[in-house]
């Protein structure tokens, strides 16, 4: 009966045109943010993490992208606004997926742009109140994202 029903379906589906079919897409599908996690690693190991005022653990640089905007321009574009410094993504992304909260993370490993000073860090944003770099095997305790995107990038062979 329920097969008898889905493929029923199926057929009215196709017939629709192409703009009621995304429309029904759009509809049905659940949506997802998206954002980008950058773990920005300097030339000594030490791996930049950051506080924000409205979480209890650490986390990284990073945020939502913009309506339209690139990925990789978002992932740079967040790290500036919230650290003040310009980043160079190194390597291929990984992505994490979180369906309950319904987001999606592009997590970049990266270092500060050829001519930057790290030590110049600072919190730019009202949503950093600290920034630190420390060594790998000290890392504080981490959000879950950020945990998660450290992971899914180790899986890539693009770690820290």
């Amino acid at each position: 009966m329920l097969r008898a029903l889905h493929l029923a379906l199926l057929r009215v589906f196709r017939r629709l045109p192409r703009r009621a079919r995304i429309a029904v897409i759009h509809r049905v599908s659940p949506s997802f943010s998206v954002g980008t996690i950058c773990i920005i690693e300097r030339t000594d190991g030490r791996i930049l993490v950051v506080r924000q005022s409205y979480r209890h653990r650490w986390g990284f640089p990073g945020g939502l992208l913009k309506r339209g905007e690139e990925v990789a321009d978002g992932a740079r574009r967040e790290a500036y606004e919230e650290i003040g410094i310009d980043i160079e993504l190194l390597g291929e992304p990984a992505v994490t997926v979180a369906p309950r909260p319904r987001r999606v993370d592009v997590v970049y490993r990266c270092r500060p742009a050829d001519g930057v000073d790290p030590d110049a860090a600072r919190p730019m944003s009202p949503e950093i109140v600290e920034v630190r770099w420390v060594a790998r095997d000290e890392l504080p305790e981490l959000q879950h994202e950020a945990s998660g995107g450290l992971v899914a990038l180790a899986r890539t062979n693009n770690h820290p």
